[in-house]
C-alpha cells in the first residue's frame, strides 16, 4: 500500500514555516543579483568573511539557495591595502614617549628576531618613532662588500627564486610565474631603446637583450619585518629611467606569493632601469601590506602609495637630460634606497651565458654577499 508523502495538520503549518526563510533568502539573494557589481562586492563582502570564519559550515545552507561566496584570493585583493598602509604609515611617525620606547621595540625585537648588535645605534631609546627604528641604519663593518663576484645581494632577506628568464615569464616562488612585460611595463622610452639592437618584431624579453650570445636572468629576494631594510646598489651600473607602478600592497610574503598569480604584477612598485657592462640591466623595488613607502635617495620627485595615482596606471621619469647624457652612475655598494618595513626586491639583467648564481633557493643572504659571478 502506498503511503502518502503530503503533509498534514501540524506538519504542513511545520513545512510552510519552514520554507518562508528560504523564500525570503532567495528573494534578497534576487535583489543582490541586480545590484551593481560593487555594490554587490560591498554588501556580499561582510557574509564572505563569515562565510570563511565561522566553524562547522555554519553559512553552507546559504548556498543551497543560489549564494556563492566570493573566493579567497577575490575577497583578499578587495581590502583597501593603500588606505591600511597609509594609515600604518601615518602610525609609524607619530613620535613615542621615551619611556614607552625600549618595550615596544623590545617586543618588535623578540618576535621578528632583530639583531640590534648590528645596528649603528643600539640604544632604542634614540628612536623617537616607529619609522626611525625601521629604517635603523647598520655598522659599516656589519655588511663586507664582496669585490670578488660581479653581482652582490642588495639587502638582507630570503632568497625566493633565481635563474633565466624563459618564454617572457619570471618565477616569483617555485612554480607561479608572472609576465616580464606585465612586470617591467612596455619598452617605450626612448634611452631604453638605444641600447638595444634587437628588431621590434622580436619577443619582450629579446628587446631587453642588447649583445649577442647574452641570455636574462633574475632573482628575488624577500625582505622580513626583522631584515635590515635599506637597499643597495647591487653592481656598478647606470640608472637611466624609473617607472612608477601604483597598484595593490598585497603581502609579498612567500606562502602569499604562491597563492595569488602574478602578485608583483598586481602591487605597487618601482622599477629602476639602465645598463651595466654586460647590457641591461633592472632593479625592482615592490611594495607591501605596510610598505606603501618606498623612497629611493636620487630621486627626490618619488612619492609612492599617493591617493592621487589610480591603480593600472603607471608613470615614467628620465634620468638622462642635454644636461646628463649617462643617468646616474651607481657603485656597488651605494646606499640606493628604503623600504618602511619589509618587502621585495627583484633583479632583472642580461649577462653571458656562462654567468653562475652562487646560491640556493630558500636560502637566507645578507647585504654584500655574492649572488653571482662570470
Amino acid at each position: 500500500m502506498c503511503q502518502s508523502n503530503t503533509l498534514q495538520g501540524p506538519d504542513l503549518h511545520t513545512g510552510k514555516w519552514l520554507q518562508f526563510p528560504q523564500l525570503a533568502l532567495r528573494r534578497r539573494l534576487g535583489q543582490l543579483s541586480c545590484m551593481s557589481r560593487p555594490a554587490l562586492k560591498l554588501r556580499s563582502w561582510p557574509l564572505t568573511i563569515l562565510y570563511y570564519l565561522l566553524p562547522f559550515g555554519a553559512l553552507k545552507p546559504l548556498t543551497r539557495v543560489g549564494w556563492r561566496p566570493m573566493s579567497r584570493v577575490a575577497l583578499y585583493k578587495s581590502v583597501p591595502t593603500r588606505l591600511l598602509s597609509r594609515a600604518w604609515g601615518r602610525l609609524n611617525q607619530v613620535e613615542l614617549p621615551t619611556w614607552l620606547r625600549k618595550p615596544v621595540y623590545s617586543l618588535y625585537i623578540w618576535t621578528f628576531g632583530v639583531n640590534m648588535k648590528e645596528a649603528a645605534v643600539e640604544d632604542l631609546h634614540h628612536y623617537r618613532n616607529l619609522s626611525e627604528f625601521f629604517r635603523r641604519k647598520l655598522k659599516p663593518q656589519a655588511r663586507p662588500v664582496c669585490c670578488v663576484h660581479s653581482v652582490i645581494s642588495p639587502s638582507d632577506g630570503k632568497i625566493l627564486n633565481f635563474g633565466q628568464v624563459k618564454n617572457c615569464e619570471v618565477e616569483q616562488v617555485k612554480g607561479v610565474t608572472y609576465s616580464l612585460e606585465s612586470f617591467l611595463g612596455p619598452r617605450i622610452s626612448r634611452e631604453e631603446l638605444r641600447f638595444s639592437q634587437a628588431p621590434p618584431h622580436n619577443s619582450f624579453q629579446q628587446q631587453l637583450v642588447t649583445k649577442e650570445g647574452n641570455e636574462l636572468y633574475h632573482c628575488v629576494i624577500y625582505l622580513a619585518p626583522g631584515d635590515y631594510h635599506c637597499f643597495h646598489s647591487p653592481t656598478d651600473w647606470r640608472v637611466s629611467h624609473r617607472r612608477h607602478f601604483p597598484g595593490s600592497l598585497m603581502s609579498v610574503n612567500p606562502g602569499v606569493a604562491r597563492w595569488i598569480k602574478e602578485l608583483f604584477c598586481h602591487n605597487e612598485r618601482v622599477v629602476l632601469t639602465g645598463d651595466w657592462k654586460h647590457g641591461f640591466f633592472s632593479l625592482t623595488a615592490v611594495g607591501a601590506t605596510n610598505v606603501g613607502s618606498i623612497r629611493i635617495y636620487f630621486d627626490q620627485d618619488l612619492h609612492t602609495n599617493s591617493p592621487c595615482y589610480s591603480k593600472g596606471s603607471y608613470n615614467d621619469f628620465s634620468f638622462i637630460s642635454n644636461n646628463n647624457k649617462e643617468g646616474i652612475p651607481m657603485r656597488k655598494g651605494e646606499h640606493l634606497g628604503e623600504f618602511n618595513l619589509g618587502s621585495t626586491i627583484v633583479l632583472i639583467f642580461e649577462a653571458p651565458k656562462d654567468f653562475k648564481f652562487q646560491l640556493k633557493a630558500g636560502q637566507k643572504i645578507r647585504f654584500g654577499e655574492a649572488l653571482g659571478s662570470l
